[in-house]
Formats: structure tokens, C-alpha cells, sequence
């Protein structure tokens, strides 16, 4: 029995908007996997760069390597654009009969046996629904892990059963859906989680790309569209202040959830899912068990 029949079969889709300095490292740690995917759809999300030319290169002379290039919207679209660059990613895969299908981002570098310690931790647990490593990045040659609450995998590299996936139907094209997917899919009865265990290098750390500021307040509208209880995103907004970058972390999380009061953006159509969000943060206000644990 081979190492695929064994840990399951995978297909990989990847935005990738002006990747150009990184993609190349990526599809590299890639084709150096144990057990590489049955296919890999690379999204060129409007790229302004000579990411769409590396793309196609590796296409032309890799069989299960397939590019999706997209117009350029003009401007970068957190959240939401991410999810169109994957659902059309996934509207051109070309295999059906996958295990596991993961959203892997371009600025990634995996060890050569990355994919087959994750989907051993599938394999383990039957319920587990959502997975992925643990990002780090580097800075000044040491590792700085980005720290996440247990039940949660970084929307840099997730892998979904496909039970798991269709249940879900579909991601949502939204600012927090990274974190509104796992929810549901507890909601669901599935188990989610990150694998302490098993690293995976971010060249670029998350929100390099807008500044502290920035990336904190769409974090802030990201968790106001999600739903979060207002009790608790205080809590979270307190908890911030004696953390780096100081007051800063704390101020932008609460512009950008009150911005969304203000503005009255609309928060996701899924009331059931809102309401089972915030009984868990509730339940995690109180120490009692919730997906937080």
C-alpha cells in the first residue's frame, strides 16, 4: 500500500495575487512533498507582476499543475477576493474523486513531509473536519509562531475532508470566513484544529501587506461581520492592550468592529450560525468548555 492510499487523496488550490518574489518557493516545497496532491489549481488573482508568466512556465511542464488567471479588480479585496480567487480555483479542478481539498497560500514553505503528517491526523480522527500546520515566520533567523486559538487553522493552509467540505457548502465571501468556516463546521459536529506540531514557514507574516493599523482594523470589520458577541470582542479588545504593537493592536480591532456599527455593514445571513458563535464565546467568557476548550 502506497503512502496516498494510506493518508488519503488531495487536490490543492492557490490565489496568488503579485506572488512573483515568493510562488516559485512555494510550488517548489510542493513538488518535494512525500505524497504530492493529485492536482493543484494556482489562481493568478489579477496579478500586476510576472506572477501569471512563472505560473504558466510550471504549468506547461508539470501534468497536474492547472492556472486560473483573473482580471485585475484594481485594488486589493481582503477577505472576500480570496474567496472568489478559491471557488474559482475550484470550478476548474479537474479531478472528483479527491479525499481532501486544501487552500494553500503562496507565500509558503513546507517541509518534504508536510501533507503526509497532516493527513495522518485526518486519518487518526474520523470527526476531524478542518486541519492544517502551524504558521511561523522568521525574524532575525528565529521562529515566531503566529499564536491562534486551538480550534482554529490559519486561512493560509487548510485542508477540509470532503465530508467536512460539503457539509459546509461552500465558503463565505466575506471578510472572516477563515474563522467563520470552522465555526460551522463545529456547529456541524465536526472537529477542527491547527497541528501544533507540524510547522509551515510564512515568508511574508500575516498583514505584512497593510500595516499593523490597517491589517487590526480589518480584522476588527472581519470579526463585526462575523457576529462576534460586542461583551466579548471588549474583552478581546482589552486583552490586546499590553500586547505588541501596543494600544495599537487593541485601538484597531475596536475601530474596525465599531466602524461596522456605524456604517451598518451587514453582518453574515446566517442567524443560526451567529447565534451558535456567540453562545461559545459565552461559554469561553464563563471557563466553561467551547470550541476554545
Amino acid at each position: 500500500m502506497d503512502v496516498e492510499t494510506q493518508v488519503g487523496r488531495y487536490v490543492v488550490i492557490t490565489p496568488a495575487r503579485n506572488e512573483g518574489s515568493e510562488i516559485a518557493q512555494t510550488i517548489q516545497s510542493v513538488l518535494e512533498q512525500t505524497v504530492r496532491p493529485a492536482a493543484w489549481v494556482i489562481v493568478d488573482d489579477g496579478s500586476t507582476d510576472d506572477t501569471g508568466a512563472i505560473l504558466d512556465r510550471y504549468a506547461a511542464e508539470i501534468p497536474w499543475i492547472a492556472v486560473v488567471h483573473r482580471k485585475d479588480r484594481g485594488f486589493r479585496h481582503p477577505g472576500g477576493g480570496v474567496v472568489e480567487a478559491v471557488l474559482d480555483g475550484y470550478r476548474a479542478l479537474g479531478v472528483t474523486d479527491w479525499e481532501f481539498i486544501v487552500k494553500l497560500d503562496a507565500d509558503l514553505v513546507l517541509e518534504p513531509d508536510y501533507f503526509e503528517r497532516c493527513l495522518a491526523e485526518f486519518t487518526a480522527d474520523a470527526k476531524l473536519g478542518v486541519g492544517g500546520g502551524t504558521v511561523y515566520n522568521l525574524s532575525n533567523g528565529k521562529r515566531e509562531i503566529e499564536g491562534n486559538p486551538a480550534f482554529h487553522v490559519r486561512g493560509a493552509t487548510k485542508i477540509y475532508r470532503r465530508g467536512c467540505w460539503e457539509a459546509l457548502d461552500g465558503l463565505l465571501v466575506a471578510p472572516g470566513w477563515d474563522t467563520l468556516d470552522e465555526v460551522k463546521a463545529n456547529m456541524l459536529g465536526w472537529r477542527t484544529r491547527s497541528f501544533s506540531n507540524i510547522p509551515v514557514l510564512q515568508r511574508r507574516a500575516t498583514g505584512s501587506n497593510d500595516g499593523a493599523w490597517k491589517d487590526y482594523v480589518k480584522n476588527g470589520r472581519a470579526n463585526y461581520i462575523s457576529g462576534y458577541h460586542p461583551l466579548f470582542m471588549l474583552l478581546k479588545c482589552v486583552k490586546r492592550l499590553p500586547q505588541k504593537p501596543y494600544v495599537v493592536a487593541a485601538f484597531g480591532l475596536a475601530y474596525g468592529y465599531l466602524y461596522g456599527y456605524w456604517n451598518k455593514i451587514k453582518t453574515v445571513n446566517d442567524p443560526e450560525l451567529i447565534r451558535y458563535l456567540r453562545s461559545q464565546q459565552i461559554r469561553r467568557l464563563l471557563f466553561r468548555e467551547s470550541i476554545w476548550k
